[in-house]
């Protein structure tokens, strides 16, 4: 999948990077961590560094 960027001169660690940071702007942490598998600190971290405002997201369950 990251053959066509790679081609085109991108890194692919720098892709894949900026691409989790978008994400993490657009849906609190805790989504992104358990949609992708991450740890809830890494998702947290990955939000404090893309400067994301989802700190005040309450976890739990909200499938009800």
């Amino acid at each position: 999948m990251l053959g066509p960027l790679r081609d085109l001169g991108v890194p692919a660690q720098r892709a894949r990077t900026s691409a989790i940071r978008h994400l993490v702007l657009q849906a609190p942490a805790p989504v992104i961590a358990k949609a992708l598998g991450y740890h809830d600190e890494t998702a947290t971290r990955l939000v404090t560094e893309a400067g994301g405002t989802w700190s005040r997201y309450a976890p739990g369950d909200h499938e009800r």
